[in-house]
């Protein structure tokens, strides 16, 4: 059955009341920018971005003047009753994260809560989001997951891993390059060293890659060749009896 397209959002629109809009940037190639995402930014009120510097350079490249303000997590907390009264107050306001969709890993969880909670009309537009393409990528079953984001750096880490142990669904993870070599070492110790594991990393950028196998056999691959870039981990779930 093939969808009914329409333009459900006329020119000017969005200028007729407040609204949040999280608006996916490409998490490397320019090219996955949405025709609609430029539109929002271009028409919003304010841009929120969770590095003014990094989106900028995004902002310039489609001629995207709105005004922009800082908003990560070290500031959030600090700035979202303000942010909810702008939009009461008739504002549109559009959260950009560094690269793909906001408050997946992100920040804009806190201010779509208190938008929702107070009423307000919150509107996500699709787009780039790094684990979907992984998750395809990587040939386990896609048809039930799990997505776990950054694992604790120390404090309840051995705690995650011992109750992902027994999860049945495919798990995906976000992780750092530095960090990779230790994340797969604790996969191989709970989950076993022949659990299957696929590693995408600079996805949709010049040097993608995916690199699949066993858990030992993907660890001993960035042993000999240290990682580089943003880094998404999709691990088969627990073998059933």
């Amino acid at each position: 059955m093939n969808p009914v397209l329409k333009n459900s959002y006329p020119a000017n629109s969005i200028k007729n009341m407040g609204k949040l809009y999280l608006v996916p940037t490409p998490i490397g190639n320019l090219d996955d920018m949405t025709f609609r995402a430029v539109k929002v930014l271009q028409e919003a009120d304010l841009i929120l971005a969770e590095d003014t510097r990094t989106s900028g350079k995004l902002l310039k490249h489609f001629e995207i003047t709105t005004q922009m303000h800082s908003h990560h997590m070290h500031n959030e907390h600090k700035t979202v009753e303000g942010l909810v009264d702008r939009i009461k107050n008739g504002q549109t306001i559009a959260l950009i994260s560094d690269a793909g969709t906001p408050a997946i890993s992100d920040p804009g969880f806190l201010l779509t809560r208190a938008c929702v909670e107070a009423g307000l009309e919150v509107d996500c537009l699709p787009g780039a989001t790094a684990f979907v393409p992984a998750l395809v990528n990587s040939g386990l079953p896609n048809d039930k997951f799990v997505f776990e984001g950054f694992l604790p750096v120390k404090k309840g880490r051995q705690t995650r891993f011992q109750i992902l142990a027994e999860e049945e669904r495919t798990i995906i993870f976000y992780e750092s390059p530095h960090k990779l070599l230790k994340t797969l070492k604790n996969m191989v110790e709970f989950f076993g060293a022949g659990r299957k594991v696929s590693v995408s990393r600079e996805i949709s950028k010049l040097h993608e890659e995916t690199i699949r196998g066993t858990a030992a056999e993907v660890l001993a691959h960035y042993e000999s060749k240290p990682p580089k870039g943003e880094i998404v981990i999709v691990v088969a779930g627990k073998p059933k009896d």
